[in-house]
């Protein structure tokens, strides 16, 4: 259970009604989940937090699909089981399979062990890893 409940549309103040409308239009969807009527319980925070998403998650060098890829592979690492829910549904929806799923959820797993090893035995960076072209 959300710490401060779910804030339905019918019951959410005016400010709230504007971020779920907002978000609603945005995603071209008639539902508000979880996560946005949870942080309705905090208004200014619930609008700063779908302002932020919006801008990122928008198409920019990097396209809709890769940026939800990316958002599964943190919450994966973060283990947000609501946030891999979610954009492992918003992955699909913008055309990933459940292979690239597994791919990235594999690269992760590899990506968490390496990390730990390379700071467990205090690996130092090469040299040529410093530069940039």
């Amino acid at each position: 259970m959300a710490t401060f409940g779910l804030t339905e549309y019918a019951d959410a103040s005016p400010e709230v009604r504007e971020v779920y409308d907002d978000i609603m239009a945005t995603r071209k969807t008639d539902y508000i989940n979880n996560f946005w009527k949870a942080l309705a319980a905090h208004p200014e925070t619930l609008r700063r937090t779908w302002q932020s998403i919006k801008q990122v998650m928008a198409p920019g060098a990097l396209d809709p699909l890769t940026k939800e890829l990316i958002y599964l592979a943190v919450s994966a690492t973060n283990q947000c089981a609501y946030c891999m829910a979610s954009h492992s549904a918003g992955a699909l929806a913008k055309g990933a399979t459940k292979e690239m799923l597994g791919e990235v959820l594999a690269v992760v797993g590899m990506a968490n062990e390496t990390n730990a090893l390379a700071g467990g035995f205090q690996v130092e960076i090469d040299e040529r890893f410093k530069t940039h072209p």
